[in-house]
């Protein structure tokens, strides 16, 4: 349901990244199956198909169990999964009456098309089984349960280290000691796998504490070393070694407790000096935190929903609609950019809003029946229920708002971006959000409004939500690029950081002559880390799946 009607040095390691791809297991048990042999009941296996280039392929099935109606199959099913996608799937059941691998001899027992995205953001996915010409067979169904493969250990360390009597390794001033952390490969070698900040002229430094994959430190096993290195920093790069140790996961986690201590042992000054040298320093772990790196598929898979939400430009800039120069020009044989962006982005994000209600806004026009310029409008005109029925209603109430406006200006996007802002807010004030919005916001130009628009984006970075921008036609998009910072540096005017990176802007342009289907898999592909981002800031983790 939209919630609209519930009104310094170079680092290494840093942050875990989130990926937007996995791979998930998927779970089948069909009920009330027609029973198609005479003496026995039918003996059911569920056959997958994955479309590939326009056809559907065969990719994996389920075992036969033998003489049940109510089948649960054991055999589980792989497949990646895209967020960014849409992947067509189609379920076939049938009564397996012989041992070889074709089907042609073989009763259909019914089949159900759908997208993973659907069975991902529905799980567990119940519906009825078909016929071929898509009549439902009776009572029969079948139910897809998903579940996300862990390919990796899930766990994060949040590690704080500081050192005392660090050897000085300069002439006029102390040392500017850091530390790297290696692991070492199945081949023995060392792998860099973080590297600290350089803390200036301190033989005590206190270094910031820093997050780490428990997997970058020990790949799969949690007793291989890990090798502490610290260095004195030179510009030139010809870092002075001060010392190291060698440590395991396992030693590193008991600072969960209390505080770990290791010697800063450099071989050739111990060589040299030797029984005199006792070591050039003592690294402390003063604390370790273990927490989880969640997925975005933790959080779907947990009732997480989508909450969707078009708006687009109605300034004159566009061009009169009439004209077949116009962006906004509707074209006999195929969609115009704006309509492409729609159907690109709808598409996939349609599959995690359960009611498919969208809200579809304007702005920059005037519009009846006052004829005053307007930047938050909706395209029914009715902002009490400017909801569309899906994709498709989206791309119809677009083409009813052209006939009924008249294209304006000036560019104006903080607006839109608090109005969608203000039902985040509602959903942010709840102490785990089911519902994360995704405003996509369809321009031909450049922003007349910069400095709201950046005072509404730090806001809504504070908020379950995220904003899409694509640049439609060929205008100058540089400010654009600013809004989409990608390294966090866009602050309001009054110099207030985003909490979050939420902003992602693709030039329609460079999708025009390919599949408009890779401009959403451009403009998604952050969506998910974003998600994940804003559930970590507020340390709310998934709730548990219901199976």
């Amino acid at each position: 349901m939209s919630s609209y009607q519930s009104s310094g040095y170079a680092t290494g390691g840093g942050p875990p990244s989130v990926q937007c791809s996995s791979k998930v297991e998927l779970h089948i048990r069909c009920r009330q199956l027609r029973d198609m042999d005479v003496l026995s009941k039918s003996d059911p296996m569920v056959v997958l198909l994955v479309q590939q280039g326009g056809r559907m392929i065969e990719h994996n099935r389920t075992e036969n169990v033998k003489n049940s109606l109510n089948p649960d199959f054991g055999k589980a099913i792989q497949i990646d999964y895209f967020f960014e996608e849409v992947q067509n799937l189609r379920f076939e059941v049938y009564d397996i009456d012989n041992s070889t691998a074709t089907l042609n001899d073989d009763d259909f027992l019914g089949g159900m098309d759908c997208t993973l995205g659907q069975i991902v953001a529905g799980s567990p996915f119940t519906r009825p089984l078909n016929s071929r010409s898509g009549h439902h067979l009776g009572k029969s169904t079948i139910t897809v349960i998903t579940e996300e493969l862990e390919t990796s250990n899930k766990d994060i360390l949040i590690l704080s280290f500081k050192a005392h009597h660090l050897d000085n390794k300069d002439f006029f001033g102390k040392s500017d000691p850091f530390l790297e952390f290696r692991k070492q490969g199945a081949d023995g070698n060392w792998l860099l796998v973080h590297r600290t900040e350089v803390i200036k002229n301190d033989l005590n430094p206190v270094w910031k504490t820093f997050e780490i994959r428990a997997q970058s430190l020990c790949s799969s096993n949690p007793e291989s070393p890990v090798m502490i290195t610290c260095y004195d920093y030179d510009s030139d790069g010809s870092h002075d070694l001060i010392g190291d140790c060698t440590t395991t996961l396992g030693q590193l986690m008991e600072a969960q407790s209390h505080q770990v201590e290791w010697p800063c042992v450099n071989k050739k000054k111990k060589e040299k000096k030797g029984k005199s040298y006792k070591n050039s320093g003592i690294i402390i772990l003063t604390s370790c935190k273990v927490t989880k790196a969640y997925t975005f598929l933790d959080y779907i898979l947990g009732g997480t929903q989508l909450n969707f939400t078009v708006a687009i430009d109605f300034t004159a800039s566009n061009g009169d609609p009439r004209d077949s120069r116009s962006l906004h020009f509707i074209h006999s044989t195929e969609p115009n950019q704006y309509m492409k962006g729609i159907l690109s982005v709808g598409n996939v994000i349609q599959d995690y809003d359960s009611d498919k209600m969208f809200p579809a806004l304007g702005f920059g026009a005037r519009i009846p029946p006052t004829w005053q310029v307007s930047h938050e409008f909706a395209l029914n005109f009715n902002m009490n229920n400017p909801f569309c029925a899906g994709v498709e209603g989206l791309v119809e109430a677009y083409r009813n708002c052209l006939s009924q406006i008249q294209l304006y200006g000036p560019t104006n996007f903080a607006p839109v971006i608090n109005h969608v802002a203000k039902f985040a807010w509602q959903a942010h004030q709840q102490p785990a959000p089911d519902n994360y919005f995704v405003l996509l916001l369809l321009t031909d130009g450049v922003v007349t409004d910069m400095d709201e628009t950046r005072r509404a984006i730090v806001y809504a970075s504070q908020l379950p939500m995220s904003i899409i921008i694509v640049g439609v036609g060929q205008a100058d998009f540089s400010a654009m690029n600013f809004l989409d910072g990608d390294d966090g540096a866009l602050r309001s005017p009054e110099g207030q950081p985003v909490a979050r990176d939420i902003v992602q802007f693709v030039p329609f342009y460079r999708f025009e002559k390919g599949p408009y289907s890779l401009l959403a898999k451009e403009v998604l592909a952050e969506i998910p880390q974003q998600l994940v981002q804003y559930y970590k800031m507020r340390g709310i983790p998934p709730k548990l799946q219901i199976t």
